[in-house]
Order: C-alpha cells, then sequence, then structure tokens
C-alpha cells in the first residue's frame, strides 16, 4: 500500500545536471531501502542505484558511479537521484522503488512509482 510518485525529469543536455524526487505515502518510509531504476525503449528495465532504510550507505551500477548520487530525507519522505553529467545513453524512464532490504534486485522491489522521463541530447 506504499505509493510512490517521481518527479523532476525533462530535458537535459549533456554535461548538465538533473536532479529527480521520489516521495512516498508511506508512513513507515524510513523502513524501506529505496532503489532508481531506468529503461529505454526496447531495452530492460535495468538497476541505477539503491540507498539503505537509513541513508547511510548507497550502491550504484558501473554506468552511475561516479556521476549519480542518491540520497533519502526520511523526514519528507523522499528519496532523490542527482544526474550529474548525464550522457545520451542515460535517456530513459527513471522509475523509483521501495524494498524490504538494500539490493541491486529489482524482483526484491514491492512498490514502484510511475516513472519520469529524462531525456539528454548533445
Amino acid at each position: 500500500q506504499v505509493q510512490l510518485a517521481e518527479s523532476g525529469g525533462g530535458l537535459v543536455q549533456a554535461g548538465g545536471s538533473l536532479r529527480l524526487s521520489c516521495v512516498a505515502s508511506a508512513r513507515t518510509f524510513s523502513s524501506y531501502a529505496m532503489g532508481w531504476f531506468r529503461q529505454a525503449p526496447g531495452k530492460e528495465r535495468g538497476f541505477v542505484g539503491a540507498i539503505d532504510w537509513s541513508g547511510g550507505s548507497t550502491y550504484y551500477s558501473d554506468s552511475a558511479k561516479g556521476r549519480f548520487t542518491i540520497s533519502r530525507d526520511n523526514d519528507r519522505n523522499t528519496v532523490y537521484l542527482h544526474m550529474n553529467s548525464p550522457k545520451p545513453e542515460d535517456t530513459a524512464v527513471y522509475y523509483c522503488a521501495a524494498a524490504p532490504f538494500y539490493t541491486d534486485d529489482l524482483r526484491a522491489y514491492d512498490y514502484w512509482g510511475q516513472g519520469t522521463q529524462v531525456t539528454v541530447f548533445s
């Protein structure tokens, strides 16, 4: 019964920056690990990064590492994905999701947002 809503997507030039937000309806938001995933047309949904329940630990895919940063504010029931120096290949629909534990396996995520489109141009 957790509802997630992403926002902040849009058009961004390569080398710029963009911050995505995901607001959760859960009153126990702090009990969930949160992940970000993305899906481009014709591609499988792939892992971007995750953050544990406390916000003390993060884990990123190789493609996101060093460029993207995940953070969370449990008091505001919000998780963020800051995209620094995005590339055209980062173009996709980005989804946030909630899981009972910290993992990169999308099968473990119980709740998903509707997604927000990010388009990166050169």
